[in-house]
């Protein structure tokens, strides 16, 4: 299967991380004797960030180093020139002494910026660290403090893992910040049976992400498949591949509801083209200029979007959950590729946390209703099954009418444990996995107008993170995220709970880690307190990446349960109440501004 690895989709090019030595700018002596190792430190971190960091479509992530160390303005504003003509979209401070805070500081205010004040003796770091976050924060330029824990000799080029994780958690979190900014979230058709979340903030995308929103009625999707404008070439190849790999699963409707087979072949038609045509209307296809359609071509250089769907369109037309499934995953029929973030029922507040947990982990997302609390004693009583292990203390029901990724079923895997990769780490062995592992059962009656539904079950035992955005009046948007794991049930416990929502459409079985208090006290407040009908679920404990990614945008958390130790945020925070972390983040946020 082909691998489509540093394929660039949207307009804009990549961001870059900028890397900036400073030193103390006296000459006779002074700078001389610490040029050599500022410059040598700047070359080491930009080593190290871009051999384990890619962008989501696979591409390595460059480092542009100053052409000189900065010693004073002039040699900062040489600096951030060169920076804007090579594109970067955020900056590291490096240096191992003293400088002067006020000339040698990056003051654009829509940067993500750090500083790594490297801890030795000879000339301390630190202290040009604390005087340059301290102008930082009297300027109302946020910054993140990188300190490492240990004294290194000044010749010392190692970087301390303490510090790594601190530089990758600020790159991975700054890079997301630059890669959204000026493209835009596309809304296929409106608000979704009445779902709040579907209703666009275009406040929120331009003032907190710096996107723009681009907006299409759900006819247009009739208007291609009628004047077929879409690779005709490409449905075909698509429409083969869907019958060969797509295995179709029970009707679980009453018999004078179901559908004729004409009719279901018609929508499995009708769905691929939908996919290709979404596809399309998110970043453009130069096929359709050359059968004349020029402007349908562009596309709206979406990287984002949702599809309505019900009830305008599932009234009449087949379902949206095959397209956004296909497009969610990391594979179709032109070879494994960067997923799309498509939410259903365009819940745009859920997509853009698809969007964040996809540009922190380059992985795929599920999408999913926080539909159930199961109890302990709730189980029992249905299934006269026991929780035990990771389950214990109950487990939350995810599922959604069909639309989850099919790296979702977790079929992929790292040292022998299921997970959700980056596509270029997925084997066609594992892409197999994923297609065997799903069915497509019609869909229920009340997609009045068919389609095919995803379902499968996710295999236990992967750390997942599930977060959500929610938009509060009065404060504006918050961000809510657990750190927890799949578990999987025994088959006849699962069918049994699973019969009693929708055995057609595709389950998580979820715990979050517990902290014993507060809202993380037991599994029941957890999803007590869960603000929306949607969550988005990523692969990998990532809560620290979201948490800093929110404070680079000044999304303040709501609710996590992380561990303090990696909660990376501006050192302004802690002067917002550093005995109340989350109170603090809300003061910051607000203080602050929207980043835009």
């Amino acid at each position: 299967m082909k691998l489509n690895q540093g394929v660039h989709r949207l307009q804009g090019s990549l961001p870059k991380i900028g890397i900036r030595p400073t030193v103390d700018g006296r000459r006779g002596g002074i700078r001389e004797s610490l040029e050599d190792v500022t410059m040598e430190m700047a070359q080491s971190a930009a080593k190290f960030l871009s051999d384990n960091l890619r962008h989501a479509n696979g591409s390595p992530v460059e480092c542009v180093v100053a052409d000189t160390c900065i010693g004073g303005v002039a040699e900062a504003a040489q600096t951030a020139e060169k920076f804007a003509r090579a594109g970067v979209g955020l900056t590291i401070t490096v240096t191992p002494s003293w400088c002067y805070p006020t000339e040698t500081m990056d003051t654009d205010p829509l940067m993500p910026k750090a500083i790594w004040g490297f801890n030795g003796t000879e000339r301390p770091g630190a202290v040009y660290l604390a005087a340059a976050l301290s102008a930082h924060n009297q300027k109302g330029l946020p910054a993140f403090s990188i300190y490492g824990e240990d004294v290194q000799d000044i010749g010392d080029t190692t970087i301390t893992p303490d510090v790594q994780a601190k530089l990758l958690q600020f790159a991975k979190a700054g890079l997301a910040v630059a890669t959204m900014k000026g493209k835009s979230y596309l809304s296929m058709g409106s608000v979704s049976m009445g779902i709040a979340g579907c209703i666009v903030d275009e406040s929120f995308f331009q003032n907190f992400l710096g996107m723009r929103n681009e907006y299409v009625d759900m006819s247009e999707f009739v208007r291609r498949m009628d004047l077929e404008i879409y690779d005709k070439a490409e449905y075909e190849l698509a429409l083969q591949w869907t019958k060969a790999n797509c295995n179709e699963g029970a009707d679980v409707n009453p018999p004078h509801l179901q559908r004729t087979r004409e009719q279901k072949n018609h929508d499995w038609e009708t769905v691929v083209k939908m996919t290709l045509i979404a596809r399309d209307m998110m970043i453009g296809n130069p096929k359709l200029n050359e059968i004349g359609f020029g402007e349908e071509a562009l596309g709206h250089n979406a990287i984002a979007a949702g599809f309505q769907g019900q009830r305008a369109w599932t009234d009449h037309f087949p379902n949206g959950d095959f397209m956004e499934a296909i497009l969610t995953s990391s594979f179709d029929w032109n070879g494994i590729r960067e997923p799309y973030m498509v939410a259903t029922e365009n819940d745009t507040l859920n997509g853009i946390t698809m969007l964040f947990g996809h540009l922190l982990t380059n992985a795929t997302q599920i999408f999913a209703d926080v539909r159930t609390y199961w109890s302990p004693k709730a189980v029992k009583r249905v299934t006269g099954h026991e929780l035990t292990g990771l389950a214990q203390n109950g487990i939350i029901h995810l599922i959604n009418s069909g639309p989850a990724a099919l790296d979702g079923t977790g079929q992929q895997s790292f040292d022998g444990k299921p997970a959700m990769k980056p596509f270029w780490e997925i084997s066609e062995e594992e892409v197999q996995k994923c297609l065997k592992a799903t069915t497509w059962c019609p869909a229920v009656d009340f997609f009045r107008g068919g389609g095919y539904s995803t379902d499968f079950t996710t295999l236990g035992g992967m750390p997942v993170t599930m977060a959500r955005i929610n938009l509060i009046k009065g404060q504006g948007p918050v961000l809510q995220l657990a750190e927890g794991y799949t578990v999987e049930l025994p088959e006849e416990v699962h069918d049994k709970l699973d019969q009693r929502s929708n055995p057609t459409w595709p389950t998580t079985w979820f715990v979050p880690n517990l902290l014993g208090e507060g809202i993380f006290k037991d599994v029941y407040s957890v999803m007590n307190n869960w603000g929306s009908n949607h969550c988005a679920l990523s692969y990998g404990h990532i809560g620290g990446e979201l948490i800093t990614l929110a404070a680079m945008l000044r999304i303040p958390v709501c609710m996590h349960n992380v561990p303090s130790e990696r909660v990376f945020q501006p050192s302004a925070w802690s002067a917002f109440g550093a005995m109340d972390p989350i109170g603090a983040d809300f003061r910051a946020c607000k203080n602050f501004g929207p980043l835009y």
